[in-house]
Order: structure tokens, then C-alpha cells, then sequence
């Protein structure tokens, strides 16, 4: 008996066996029938008509690099979650397809959801328009609201319409922010600061209730400079007088009582636009170009950039060869550590670094860089591998985009070549730290700190208790000697003299332009530029050589869940649906936690800063 139920048992523990094995087949099978099916729905470019319109639709800012980490940001756009951004390279790759694409026969430039972004990334686009015009082909640019950006790459098409309820408002540039000193006063609060560097106003908001006439001083030369910048550009392109930029913005009530009060047709009695066109009317006059849609009569023929893109680069995968040129992003606020994209960290951006450094195709590195700066100690990390990246024979060019200052500088001068756009803003070389005590706030309520340590620095470096006098003088011992190193180290990359270096240092902040007449760049250009000149000082002749873009990628596990929402989205599921829309309290708080988080996000080790507060609106 007992033998029969082993026998029984066994023969069952088998059975057992041989199904889990026949369900773990099955799972493999399933997942290689998923990955062929995902495999032909992916790598096949989408259909589309022989000849269509190029539907181009920027939204929100212009960014060198989206923000957050690859992972969350691709389930947030599945979700509809994602906050809208624009790759700049995908708009000018975009053009550059199309200009000899035989099916594309206009580009539709629809402006009405651009948000911005720094006059150089417009200025890269805008020269990305002007070459696909050579190609003979039309661009159209139409929009209900033109904003100052929006506005700016209109003016480079060939026709600019805009609704008859639309608006085109330039409203110049500025920079504003607020001040907290009065309120930090009212908690009783000591907000100790120590920094170097006379125009160094990224600490004015917690020292002051209103800008500084250095802080002043600088930002008014900065946002003239701009704004002539941009005038010269629209009015060239637009064949407008000089001056009727500003005299429309300076006397835009004067024009909108002109046209009775319309505010469209005042922008299109200036010359501003060339008619105003309802969406039907406009549809219509695209048809002329494009024809009709195949399924819909009423609607022109086009495709949108995301999808054309997509089949583009599947057509013509990326143009990697034996000699490379590595491209590097570093955008955003530098961070102590690693960082998602949108920041700087200093370990995240040096493993990059060193993927260019290990990989014997890279010959030079073009280190995009679009930052007002951070950590300093991340700062310096990050110098330190472009410096191993130099010593093993490996050239690295610094492409500064909209904002190259502060931290962004510093990481940006150790670079064999510095180049910058005329409307970079560059410098403010200058070094901060701030530590905020409230022990008077608990006073007030009844709470005090005592206690006893074995040296005068024990219990120091508490938020409870009063930052003592040797500590403060070794804060600001800190900063000057940060300040020095920076200064002696520009002076020594530059080829200047230490004095010249502090001279247009102190935290002032300049133009592209105005930074290579102070010696703080070496010349005057684009990205595609610094392209040019990492393969000159690798020895590359035009043609010999590729371009790898070094950023980090999601890991097999992501991209096979990406994958799995991916069709899933494809069979007409809406993934969307399973998330619902946040509430008036959570949208407070994650606006709330967005405008703290330039302060509580600062994670430097000895808490030293070289940041720039750059905004220019």
C-alpha cells in the first residue's frame, strides 16, 4: 500500500513537473509570438499619401533635452500625463527629412501651443526654415495666438496667417522674480548667506525685497541685447522696416484703436501677418498645396511630425561609422549624484562621459550644454571626466545653448573648444551658499536647543540653533577659496590673467557676443558648428564620420513593458482611460513642489553653489 501511494505520489509530482514546464513553454511562446508581432508593427514605417503636407506642431517649451526619466516619461506620454515639451533636434531633423522628400510638397507650421524656450533654440529652428526653403518648397505658418516665440518662427515662412479672433503679442523681454526677505523676517528666521561675486543675485530674494542695481545693471544689458536680437531677425526675415517691431509693442494700444479695437487686424494693418484666415479657410488654401485627405474631403492631406519622424529615422537609421562624433546633452540644474534628463548629476553625466571615453569609436565629444548652473562639487566632477576625456587623446567641443552660465560655464570652459549662440547667456562666474536657521521661529513658541559637545563645531550645522561666528567664517572662507579656483581656473583654460578673469566675473552675466569680446569664449556659433569643429580637431574630413548621441536609455525590462503598452495602445485600447485626472489639491501641490524645487532639490556635499538666476522671459 504504501508503496502504491510513492508510486502515486511520484508519477504526480512528474505530472506536476512536465505541466509547469508545458506552461512555461507556453509563456515563452507567447512572448516570442508578442515580440514578432510588436517587431513587424514597429519597424515598419506607416503609410502615407505620395504627396501631404508636413504637419508641424510644437507645444510647449523648446528643450535640448525632455525632462524626467525615460522610463517615467514615456508611460506618462502613453498616459497622456506628460507635460508638453519640444525637442528642438526633432523639429529641425523633421525639416531636414522633408526638404528632399518628394511626397512632402509644404511644411504647416502650426504655432498656437509653442511656449518658449531661449532666442538660440528659436534661432536653430528658424535656420533649420530658412534651409528646407531652399529646396523650392513652401512653408506656412498659422496660428490663433502668437506668442513672442510662436511669433519669431512664423516670421521666417513664406505665408503667416492667423485667426480673425487671434492675437500676436510681443511683449519684449524681461526678467522678474520674487523677494522673501520681510517674510523671513515675520518667521524669524536667520537665512545666512555667504557668496562672492558683486552681481551674484541668485541669493537677493532672501537678503532683499527688490532687485539690486547691479543684479539691475546686468539684466537690463542682457534683455536690451536680446531684444535687438530679436527685432533684427523678425524684421529681416518678415521684410519689415527697421524699428516696426517695437513701435508695434510700444504703441500697441495706439494700433489696436487704429483698427477699432481688434487687436488682429491692428497686427495685420502693421504687417505682422499677411491675412486672416478662419481654420476652413485655411484648410482650404493647404489643399491647394497638399490636396485633399483620402478619408476626409474637408481636411488636407498631411502627416504628422511625430509619425514622419518616426518612419524617417526607421528608414534611415542613425548615422553611426567606424569614427564617431559623440554628442552629450547636459541640461538643466546640476545635481550632486545620479540625475534623471532635464537635470545635470555629476555621477549620471560622468558615466556618459566615460561611455565616450571606453568607446573606440568615439574620436571628439560635442557636450551640449543648456544649464544655469548648481552644484559646485558636481560641477567639478564633471570637469574632471571631460579633463580624462582630453588626456586620453579625445578632443571635447562646448556647445553652449540658451544658458551656459554659472556651474554651466564651468563645466563648459575645461573643453578644448567653447562655442556659444550670440543670444547664449554665458559667465556669472561667482560662487553662493546658503543655510537658513530658525531657532528664534521655536523661541517664539516656546521651544529652545541645548546641549554639549567635545569641539566648537559639534551641534553647528543645526537648523535650531544660531549659526555661530567661526562657522560663518568658514563658510565664507569656502566660498572665496571656491571662488579663486574658479576664477584661476578660467584664467588658465582662457590663457587670461587672473585679474582680467575676476574683472568680468563677480557673477555678472553676458551675451554670447559680449562673452567673446571679454575672452570668455572662443567663437561665435551653432550646434551643427560645434559639430563641425569636434571633427576638424579629430582630424575628420566631412563624410568620413557619424554622430552618436551617448544619453541614457530604459533597460530591457522597461522597453519590454513600454512594448507591451505600446500594442496594447495600437489595438485601440486607451491606456489613458486607467488614470484618472488630478485634483484642484494635487495640481496645487505639484505646482507648489515645481517652484520649490530649485532650492530643496540643491544636494551639494559642502553646500556650495554656482548658479545663475538667467530667466529672461
Amino acid at each position: 500500500m504504501s508503496t502504491s501511494n510513492f508510486l502515486v505520489r511520484l508519477i504526480s509530482s512528474i505530472w506536476r513537473g512536465l505541466d509547469g514546464v508545458r506552461k512555461v513553454l507556453h509563456l515563452l511562446l507567447l512572448l516570442m509570438l508578442f515580440l514578432v508581432f510588436f517587431g513587424a508593427v514597429s519597424d515598419t514605417p506607416p503609410l502615407m499619401p505620395q504627396k501631404a503636407a508636413l504637419f508641424l506642431q510644437p507645444l510647449g517649451p523648446l528643450v535640448d533635452q525632455l525632462d524626467g526619466d525615460p522610463y517615467d516619461r514615456a508611460i506618462a506620454e502613453l498616459l497622456g500625463d506628460a507635460p508638453p515639451q519640444t525637442l528642438v533636434q526633432d523639429v529641425v531633423d523633421a525639416l531636414s527629412f522633408a526638404k528632399t522628400d518628394d511626397r512632402i510638397s509644404v511644411v504647416h507650421l502650426e504655432l498656437s501651443g509653442l511656449g518658449g524656450g531661449g532666442l538660440s533654440k528659436l534661432r536653430r529652428i528658424a535656420a533649420a526654415i530658412d534651409d528646407f526653403k531652399d529646396s523650392g518648397k513652401t512653408v506656412v505658418a498659422s496660428a490663433d495666438y502668437f506668442s513672442q516665440g510662436g511669433y519669431y518662427l512664423a516670421a521666417h515662412a513664406d505665408e503667416l496667417y492667423m485667426h480673425p479672433e487671434g492675437i500676436v503679442f510681443l511683449q519684449g523681454y524681461g526678467g522678474f522674480r520674487s523677494y522673501y526677505k520681510e517674510i523671513i523676517d515675520t518667521l524669524r528666521m536667520d537665512w545666512n548667506v555667504f557668496r562672492v561675486g558683486t552681481h551674484k543675485s541668485f541669493v537677493e530674494p532672501y537678503t532683499r525685497m527688490d532687485m539690486s542695481p547691479e543684479d539691475r545693471e546686468s539684466r537690463t544689458r542682457l534683455i536690451q541685447q536680446f531684444w535687438t536680437m530679436y527685432q533684427e531677425d523678425v524684421e529681416l526675415a518678415r521684410g519689415l522696416p527697421e524699428g516696426s517691431i517695437d513701435d508695434f509693442a510700444q504703441n500697441l494700444l495706439q494700433y489696436v484703436d487704429d483698427a477699432g479695437g481688434d487687436i488682429a487686424i491692428a497686427s495685420q494693418e502693421a504687417g505682422l501677418v499677411d491675412e486672416l484666415l478662419s481654420r476652413a479657410d485655411l484648410r482650404a488654401l493647404l489643399k491647394e498645396y497638399a490636396g485633399e485627405d483620402s478619408v476626409d474631403s474637408a481636411l488636407y492631406a498631411s502627416v504628422n511630425s511625430r509619425d514622419y519622424l518616426g518612419s524617417m529615422r526607421l528608414m534611415h537609421r542613425a548615422d553611426i561609422r567606424d569614427d564617431n562624433i559623440a554628442v552629450i546633452v547636459a541640461a538643466g540644474t546640476i545635481l550632486n549624484g545620479s540625475q534623471p534628463s532635464g537635470s545635470i548629476g555629476g555621477e549620471s553625466t560622468a558615466a556618459l562621459l566615460r561611455q565616450a571615453l571606453t568607446d573606440d569609436s568615439v574620436k571628439a565629444v560635442v557636450l551640449r550644454v543648456d544649464s544655469p548652473g548648481g552644484s559646485v562639487f558636481a560641477s567639478e566632477v564633471i570637469a574632471n571626466e571631460i579633463q580624462a576625456l582630453q588626456a586620453a587623446g579625445k578632443k571635447v567641443v562646448a556647445s553652449m545653448g540658451s544658458v551656459a552660465a554659472s556651474g554651466g560655464y564651468w563645466i563648459s570652459v575645461v573643453a578644448d573648444r567653447v562655442i556659444a549662440s550670440p543670444a547664449t547667456v554665458t559667465g556669472s562666474i561667482g560662487v553662493f551658499g546658503m543655510f537658513p536657521t530658525y531657532q528664534r521661529s521655536l523661541e517664539a513658541v516656546g521651544i529652545a536647543t541645548d546641549g554639549v559637545g567635545t569641539t566648537p563645531w559639534a551641534g553647528q550645522l543645526r537648523p535650531d540653533r544660531e549659526m555661530s561666528d567661526p562657522v560663518k567664517h568658514l563658510f565664507q572662507a569656502m566660498i572665496n577659496d571656491t571662488y579663486d579656483d574658479f576664477i584661476s581656473g578660467v584664467a588658465d583654460q582662457r590663457a587670461m590673467e587672473k585679474q582680467d578673469v575676476d574683472r568680468v566675473a563677480q557673477g555678472q552675466v553676458w551675451t554670447g557676443q559680449d562673452a567673446l569680446e571679454n575672452g570668455l569664449i572662443d567663437e561665435l556659433g551653432s550646434y551643427e558648428d560645434a559639430l563641425r569643429v569636434a571633427a576638424e580637431l579629430a582630424g575628420l574630413e566631412e563624410g568620413e564620420y557619424g554622430q552618436k548621441l551617448i544619453e541614457t536609455s530604459l533597460s530591457p525590462t522597461e522597453q519590454l513593458i513600454m512594448d507591451l503598452l505600446a500594442v496594447t495602445e495600437i489595438t485601440g485600447f486607451d491606456v489613458a482611460a486607467l488614470v484618472s485626472a488630478p485634483t484642484a489639491l494635487e495640481s496645487f501641490a505639484n505646482g507648489l513642489q515645481g517652484l520649490l524645487s530649485s532650492i530643496t532639490n540643491f544636494n551639494d556635499p559642502k553646500g556650495l553653489y554656482s548658479h545663475c538666476f538667467c530667466e529672461i522671459d
